[in-house]
């Protein structure tokens, strides 16, 4: 560890979270100094952020660019960093709130982690990278894999990734309650494939729904992405209502072309973790 990492104090804005709880945890099993400000402790921030080696905001989304405004000023060597699901705005709203290094991060994961080993985390640097490097050293010797984006790539790639996938994700649940499905029998049923496909979907609407919301109205171009979507569904449906077969396997050859090489990879990474879990049982 570096000689920052050994010896400073971090700030974890938005602590008592949960985002807020995991990463104190583990900058506190790394042998820092953690503190926290909380709304409550808005009396003390001026002596919270007092010699601190990195101040971490990790607020809500609705919340992120507020925040990041009321700090107060930080000292000039502090690395500040977000954890928010996009990356532009908060990012801009850094820069403009500190002068010194500044660096984006997206953990690609939620709170219920136990540690960050083999975990993603999008890096978006913002200024002086150099500056920002023990924290992201840390975050590898903790076993992190670290993907560094621009922001403006990272939001697009995020609409797809997460935005679009939680929509459809989301309409899915909704069919299943309107059709009243007997979700223990559809588990019964289930191959583990499946039932792990299900289980995904049940995992969504086990958390947030205000977090789930505003990564969805955050993605500007999300509307017109879900337009395209139903098009492709009513392509589809179309097919199948007219019984095309000869068309259907177009389609799918369409996108298997598209997947290429990619697709048997997919497949074993998929039987892996399929292995894995019937080695549980």
């Amino acid at each position: 560890m570096s000689a920052v990492g050994s010896a400073g104090a971090v700030l974890i804005v938005g602590g008592r979270g949960a985002m807020g709880r995991l990463f104190a945890r583990l900058f506190a099993e790394a042998g820092f100094e953690v503190r926290v400000l909380e709304p409550e402790d808005e009396a003390r921030a001026v002596e919270l952020v007092a010699g601190v080696a990195l101040v971490l905001v990790a607020v809500p989304i609705d919340r992120t660019l507020a925040r990041i405004a009321s700090l107060p000023p930080l000292p000039r060597g502090c690395v500040l960093a977000d954890l928010t699901s996009i990356k532009r705005a908060p990012l801009a709203a850094m820069l403009a709130a500190h002068p010194g290094p500044v660096v984006g991060l997206h953990p690609m994961f939620g709170p219920d982690v136990a540690a960050l080993r083999n975990q993603v985390i999008v890096v978006c640097q913002g200024r002086e990278p150099s500056r920002c490097a023990w924290l992201l050293d840390l975050l590898r010797d903790q076993g992190a894999r670290l993907c560094e984006e621009s922001a403006e790539a990272h939001d697009q790639a995020m609409q797809v990734i997460q935005a679009l996938r939680h929509f459809t994700t989301i309409a899915y649940g909704l069919f299943l309650q309107h059709e009243q499905a007997d979700l223990a029998r559809l588990l019964r049923l289930s191959s583990p494939i499946y039932r792990l496909e299900l289980g995904m979907v049940g995992r969504l609407f086990a958390q947030d729904p205000a977090l789930y919301a505003d990564i969805m109205l955050k993605a500007e171009d999300l509307p017109a992405l879900v337009e395209r979507y139903r098009d492709g569904l009513d392509d589809l449906l179309d097919l199948l209502k007219r019984g095309d077969r000869a068309g259907l396997i177009e389609r799918f050859d369409a996108a298997r072309v598209h997947f290429g090489d990619l697709a048997p990879t997919l497949m074993e990474e998929s039987r892996e973790l399929l292995r894995r879990m019937a080695s549980r049982d």
